[in-house]
């Protein structure tokens, strides 16, 4: 893989990490909207999980980019 191709697809995975988190955030707020907040902890334990997910690919791609 060239190192442009390497930089694309891990920005692309940075984003789709970031887009899954942004998810499970909405889903935190809706359940605490309708007063579930036992899915609201769980939603908002998993968009955690997707974050820091999401930062270490942002980091990789951006490091990546850098060079």
């Amino acid at each position: 893989m060239t190192h442009t191709n390497e930089a694309s697809v891990l920005h692309k995975q940075a984003a789709s990490d970031h887009e899954a988190a942004a998810m499970h955030h909405h889903k935190a707020a809706e359940c605490h909207d309708q007063n579930k907040v036992s899915d609201a902890k769980t939603s908002s334990k998993t968009a955690m999980d997707c974050c820091n997910t999401a930062q270490k690919h942002t980091k990789t791609a951006c490091d990546c980019s850098a060079k």
